[in-house]
């Protein structure tokens, strides 16, 4: 397994925000996540939905729909794990 940061985002309060990335082998298992940069304790920041399409027989992209749940500018990292 290994682990990495894809991309950095920024949304503005209560917003949601779509990214994608691309080239993808399908022999892999990946997962992603979202990990806030701007701290602010009390409540859950970010949620995020994965989606997948098979651009070709060998490669993915994956789409990446992510929510702000607070009232405030939220920055992040967008993480991903290869488990196989």
């Amino acid at each position: 397994m290994w682990t990495n940061v894809q991309f950095t985002g920024t949304l503005a309060g209560n917003a949601t925000g779509r990214w994608f990335t691309y080239g993808w082998p399908t022999t892999w298992h990946v997962v992603w996540y979202m990990m806030p940069t701007s701290p602010q304790p009390g409540a859950p920041e970010v949620d995020w939905d994965v989606a997948v399409e098979r651009a070709n027989t060998t490669q993915c992209t994956y789409w990446l729909t992510v929510k702000n749940l607070t009232a405030n500018p939220v920055t992040f990292e967008g993480r991903y794990a290869v488990l196989s």
